[in-house]
Formats: C-alpha cells, structure tokens, sequence
C-alpha cells in the first residue's frame, strides 16, 4: 500500500509567488536599458514587440511560446503518470531549498549584466533563469524538471544578434551556390550582391533576409530540437537531429531560390512570384522531411534500449536523492522549523536585492552618461564635425545627404558627416569617406556588410590594413579592408566593378578594426569601467579598376587631409612622458 500524496507546501507556493511579484517589478519598470528602437523600460514588452516586429525576424516566438506552454503541461501529466501516489512533489527539504534560491539570485546578477551592457537578449536569459528558480521553489524537483526544457526552448523566440550575421552569410552562401546551377542550365543570370538580375530585365529578386533561410533556420532548428526531445532520451540522437536542420535550411533554400529562377526565366515576373510563394512552403516540407526521416532512420536502425526509451522502473523524485520505487511505502516529509525559517529567510533575501537591483539599474538609467566621444563634434554636439570642402588643390569635398531609410532605421541621435572627395586632375577618381556616430544608445553602430551586400556589392574578399596618420608614420589606423564588385551588363558583355571599402570604429580610447573588437572594448568599458562611450563607425570606398594600390594610395591621400579634423584626438602623436 502507498501512503496518499501531499499537496505542495502552502508556505513555498507563497514564498514563490512573492519572489515572481519582486521580478516582475524589476523586469518590468528596470528591464531594458537600450532604448533605439523600442522605447520602453520593460524588458516583458521589449521581447514581445520583436515577436510583432517583422523586421526582428522573430515572429515565430509566438510559436516557441506556445510550444513551451505545451511541453511544460505535458511534462507534468507524464510525471504524474509515472509517478506513485505515494509521493510528495510539493515536500522540501533544507537541502532542495539551495538550487532555486541560486537560480534566482543568478537570474538577478545576469540581468544586473545585461542591463549595464545594454544587451536586452542576456536580461531574458537572466528572467528564463529567474522563472525556473521559482517554480522549482514552489512546485519542488517535480516542476523544477517539467520546466527545466520548455523554458531553455524558449531561447529560440529570443533574436539574437549573431542570427543577423549568419543571416548575412547564409545569404551570400545561398546565392553562391544558386547562380552556378541556374547557368548551368542555360540561364543568364546578373549578380550584384544578393541581387539577381536577368540581363534583359525579364526579373529582379534581392535574396532577402526572409528568403535566405534565417527566420526558417531559427524555426527549423527549433522544431528538429523538439522532433528530438519527442522522439528520444539520448542527447546524442537530440543534438544529431538539431544539427541536421542546418544543412537541410541551406539546401531547401537553395532549391527555393533556383526555382524562383527557372519559373521566372520561364514565364517572367508572374512565374517567378508564384514559385516564391510556393517555395515558402517547400522548404519547410525539405527541412521537416529531413528531419522527420533521419529519426525514423534513427529508430529503425540505432534505436534506443528499453531503460532509455521508456524506463521499466518509476524514480520518486525526492528532495535529496533520486531512489528507485515499485511498491515501497513513503513516508511523507513535512516543513521543519529549520527549513521553514530558511525558506522565509531566502524570500526576503531575493525580494531585497530585487528591489537594491532595481534601485541601482534605475539610477544607472538615469545618470550621465559616463564616457567619450571618439571624433570632433559639430557645433550642435550631436553630429560629428564636417568634414572639409578642399583638401589642398588636389581634392573637392562634395557633400552626401544621409538617406531617408538611414534616419529611420537608426535611433533619432545618431550623427552623420560624410562627403564624396573628386580629384581635380581626374574626376573619375573618388572617395567616399562616412562617419556614423552612435548616440547614447549602443545599436546605432551595426556590421558594415550588411549594408554593402544590401546596396548590390558582393563581397570577393576581407584582408586587414593599416593606414598612416599624416606626419607620424608611427601613429597607425588599422581597419578591415573588403574586396567588393558588381556585376553589369555593357552592351553584349558582363563587366565587373571592382570597389575597395575600408572601415574601423573608433571611441575615446582608441580605434579597433573590426565589429567583434568594438563590441568586446564597448561591453569591457560599460561592465567594468561603467562608461559608454560614443563610438564612430568610419567607411572610405573607392573604385579599384586601376588595381589596389592605386586605390589605397586614394584612400590614404584623403585620409592625410581629414584625420587631423575629425578624429584629431585619438590619432594625434603622444606627447613623451618627462
């Protein structure tokens, strides 16, 4: 006979829910620090309106929550199901009482992070962590293990950064691959980026983010992780069916594209159209298949041992160990006054460094910003300086307005100066030098590429470079050199433009090369040295028909002319110390 199961402690449900309500404050009046794009203090609605965002590429989260819900539901009607009447999922013990508590505390040092650095994506991680702590705290081991899963899920309704990069490139790998099979098979086709052309104008389609398989990618990877977690107990056999998703994305996405190229050389713009939309649906049926099978595969040929599979034995999910039962009788654990004191202790602990968190995040939000601008400012304060009209008699600065879709996708304070510099003795030649200056926020400044490849270039090539300070041949300004081209048609013929495109960032203390360094310098001074410094994002381009050297020798030319006006304090030679 089995003793009947006891209903969790009335005290840890409490102590859970005043833990939830100390969040929920924080994370909804201090949650969000970066405010370019959304303006808000709630980190709650800062992730929801990416879900209703199309351009976050993050419209399936309401998918992930759904799913999340589900699994969390489901994971405690098979706990029930499995487990015998004899057991206690609400007891505690002293002991169990640790990991919540450290969860949640953890949750708050995480959010505490991402707050300062002004990274939204680790404050959810750190309310993902919170929300386990509390309902392990108040439904013990039994619902601690039924959410540990569906809240790790919801990582995928979380847009992360990274995904806009390997957008970028999962796009340029699309089209790399397309274009060579759709002339394999007779058809002309024109590349400029991720442009494709027909040289008679019959279509043009831009492989968009969309149709480059980064919002089917994260949705993909999303429901081959649940196929696996589904299907098996083995964490291999899960993580084999996750990684599958990612080459099948790429290659359901190539076969959309190629279609898309072969109905619209068939039958025009119409065509083309009509295979895009129908494709849409294709590359879910080339994912899921694949994925759906290669488990069957798994099943048929590599299955799971009975005890893996569907365990013979049920586990009481105690407070201390994980025992083995079948008939055996338990006694039911009740609240000591020791486990009673340290549960009301841990309460109050969170709840106040919630509310000193909140205290300080909110008086961090609020003060003076703490840190450098890294160019010469403008009269207003808020652009960077402009930028001469004459360098010397070789060189005329023409200006460049800033363009509609530039003022609106980044935050309002964001600066600008840029001029296209035509040599007098030959106006073919000319370079276009640009400063974006990031405003308090930290997404004014973004990855160059992805603007270039968005403007028709394909990128060939990426090499460092270092250019010279005028005057001081040891004052050095590295960047990233990029190779870019395009391709148009002359008269009967495709003639490729070769472009040279040079970048680096610059703030108060310095100037890195490349986007990953700028945002490790940015994250180190804002965490540790508490400062946010305004940074600036320099590009020169130039043409490179008459070869690179020649094309540097430009770019260096207007750079000798301009350093010592825009950014005369970071690159200035340092005076000996005495």
């Amino acid at each position: 006979m089995s003793t009947p199961a006891t209903k969790p402690s009335r005290q840890l449900v409490w102590a859970a829910v005043a833990c939830a309500a100390s969040a929920l404050v924080l994370f909804q009046f201090v949650g969000s620090a970066a405010k370019g794009y959304v303006q808000t203090d709630s980190l709650l609605w800062w992730w929801v309106s990416q879900w209703l965002d199309p351009q976050s590429e993050t419209e399936h989260g309401w998918m992930i929550l759904g799913l999340s819900v589900w699994l969390g539901w489901r994971n405690l009607r098979l706990d029930d199901r499995r487990r015998p009447t004899g057991d206690f999922p609400g007891s505690q013990t002293a002991i169990a009482i640790w990991p919540p508590a450290l969860a949640m505390i953890a949750g708050l040092a995480l959010h505490a992070l991402g707050f300062v650095a002004q990274q939204g994506r680790i404050s959810i991680v750190a309310l993902l962590v919170f929300a386990w702590g509390v309902l392990r705290l108040g439904g013990g081991r039994r619902w601690g293990s039924a959410a540990l899963f569906p809240l790790g899920f919801m990582v995928f309704a979380i847009p992360i950064n990274v995904f806009d990069s390997l957008g970028f490139w999962l796009r340029v790998w699309v089209v790399d691959a397309s274009v060579p099979i759709a002339r394999a098979a007779g058809i002309d086709v024109l590349r400029s980026g991720t442009q494709l052309l027909a040289p008679d104008g019959a279509y043009n389609y831009d492989v968009a983010a969309a149709c480059s398989g980064i919002r089917s990618l994260t949705a993909m990877a999303a429901l081959s992780l649940l196929a696996g977690y589904l299907n098996f107990r083995t964490g291999w056999r899960r993580a084999l069916l996750l990684a599958l998703s990612f080459p099948l994305v790429y290659v359901g996405n190539v076969a959309r594209i190629v279609a898309i190229i072969l109905a619209a050389a068939a039958g025009g713009p119409v065509w083309g159209d009509r295979a895009h939309e129908v494709m849409g649906y294709g590359v879910f049926g080339i994912v899921l298949g694949g994925v759906l099978g290669a488990a069957g595969a798994l099943r048929r040929w590599c299955p799971e041992s009975r005890g893996q599979a569907d365990p013979d034995t049920c586990h009481v999910l105690s407070d201390t160990v994980l025992t083995p039962c079948r008939e055996e009788k338990m006694e039911c654990h009740v609240l000591s006054d020791k486990t009673s004191v340290l549960t009301g202790g841990v309460t109050v602990a969170v709840i106040l460094l919630a509310g000193g968190e909140a205290v300080f995040l909110h008086h961090v939000a609020n003060s003076p910003v703490r840190g450098e601008v890294g160019v010469a400012l403008a009269a207003d304060g808020s652009n960077p300086v402009e930028l001469p009209a004459f360098l010397g008699t070789e060189w005329i600065g023409r200006s460049t307005e800033v363009t509609a879709v530039e003022r609106t996708i980044l935050p309002p304070d964001t600066g600008f100066s840029r001029k296209l510099y035509i040599a007098v003795a030959d106006a073919r030649q000319q370079v276009l030098l640009s400063i974006v200056l990031s405003g308090r926020d930290r997404t004014s400044i973004h990855r160059p590429e992805l603007c270039l490849v968005g403007q028709g270039w394909t990128i060939a090539g990426t090499a460092p470079h270092t250019f010279h300070y005028p005057g001081n041949a040891g004052a050095a300004v590295p960047a990233t050199l990029l190779r870019v081209r395009r391709e148009v048609r002359r008269s009967q013929e495709v003639v490729v433009v070769p472009q040279l495109v040079a970048y680096w960032f610059v703030s108060g203390d310095g100037v890195v090369a490349t986007h990953l360094g700028r945002f490790l310098r940015d994250a180190s001074n804002r965490v540790i040295h508490g400062r946010a410094d305004r940074w600036a994002y320099v590009l020169m381009q130039t043409e490179a028909v008459d070869g690179e050297a020649a094309a540097l020798g430009r770019m260096q030319a207007v750079l000798d002319g301009t350093l010592e006006v825009f950014a005369p304090k970071v690159f200035a030679p340092q005076k000996p110390k005495t």
